[in-house]
């Protein structure tokens, strides 16, 4: 962790140059293109634009990421980091609550240097305003004081790259939006792709995963990497005190019974959603009900679990709210006939 010190109400602000996720999933990370797997279309085009930047000895443009979370948003930005031979700094939004805040981390950038803003949705607007000039012109324009006596402090900044993720990318200020040069949509992942992640990370833990046992937690990972890494250090768990040297199907299949992981990777939190949806009768509940029911904030249930029942088509939203589908009734075992639900 790099510590900058900063003159402001006598605060202290820490900013992590590493990723906040835990070390274990961080050791098991690809660093080059050759060992990312998937958003192939993502990957092709990326590579043109650092080839074209680095041809031109310029810093890339602004990236935005967007999509559910677990997709490797903050992978394939230290990928890039790596590519273009420069350093990386990594923060998120919550962290920046004052001007100073952002200063202390911008001023202590370098020529090329990518600074990535994880959560990036979650800036207020006063921080948006003044990030709009650092995008620009890489400038600062800080105002100290208040009302006459208030004065404009303008501080160049180094030129660099910057790269935001967001699960909400409705949420972003369409200024903010617009001065992004590049915008890429991360897609769940095919279940091949997360079959070969499953088997390249099981080589890394020194616990080799046999081909149909990499399918399977690849089958229940909703079609996230990250859940696919995270299910199979906890399978290695259960093939260690089995004292297994490969992993087989046998012991993924009940590894992941016992963790309450199905055959389609919902968990209970899923099926309990599912089920409140499926108690409606199809008639639309709001997310404030949901999520009163749950007992779980909105907030989870937009970025965690409704990105991968919508894209599976598992759930409607309607001006009126969420609605089950015909798949949610038949994976439920609920029976359908014209008149309505029996």
């Amino acid at each position: 962790m790099e510590r900058i010190s900063l003159e402001e109400n006598n605060r202290i602000i820490d900013i992590q140059k590493l990723d906040f996720e835990e070390t274990a999933e961080k050791s098991l990370r690809p660093t080059l293109w050759e060992e990312y797997i998937g958003q192939e279309k993502i990957k092709k085009n990326l590579k043109i634009f650092i080839q074209a930047s680095k041809k031109r000895s310029e810093c890339l443009d602004h990236i935005l990421f967007f999509g559910p979370p677990g997709l490797g948003k903050t992978t394939l930005s230290h990928i890039i980091a790596n590519e273009m031979s420069t350093n990386i700094k990594v923060t998120a939004a919550p962290m920046i609550e004052k001007a100073g805040d952002l200063a202390a981390i911008m001023t202590n950038l370098n020529d090329g240097d990518i600074l990535f803003i994880d959560e990036i949705h979650r800036l207020s607007p006063a921080i948006e305003e003044i990030l709009y000039p650092a995008m620009e012109d890489f400038r600062l324009d800080i105002i100290i004081g208040s009302g006459p006596a208030a004065q404009t402090v303008k501080i160049d900044l180094p030129k660099f790259t910057l790269i935001g993720a967001t699960t909400r990318a409705g949420m972003l200020s369409n200024p903010l939006r617009d001065r992004f040069g590049m915008n890429f949509r991360m897609q769940f992942y095919e279940i091949q792709e997360l079959a070969l992640i499953a088997q390249k990370a099981s080589l890394k833990l020194n616990k080799p995963l046999e081909e149909t046992a990499s399918k399977e937690i690849a089958k229940r990972s909703r079609g996230t990497p990250r859940i696919t890494l995270r299910l199979l250090r906890r399978v290695r768990d259960f093939a260690e005190v089995a004292e297994e040297n490969t992993i087989n199907l046998k012991t993924t299949q009940y590894a992941l019974n016992e963790l309450g992981v199905n055959e389609f990777g919902f968990d209970e939190l899923d099926l309990r959603y599912l089920n409140i949806l499926a108690e409606s009768k199809s008639k639309p509940i709001g997310l404030n009900t949901i999520a009163a029911a749950m007992s779980e904030d909105e907030g989870t249930i937009e970025d965690v679990i409704e990105p991968y029942l919508l894209a599976n088509g598992y759930l409607e939203r309607t001006a009126k709210g969420r609605v089950a589908t015909h798949k949610t009734y038949e994976l439920l075992n609920i029976k359908i006939n014209p008149n309505g639900l029996v």
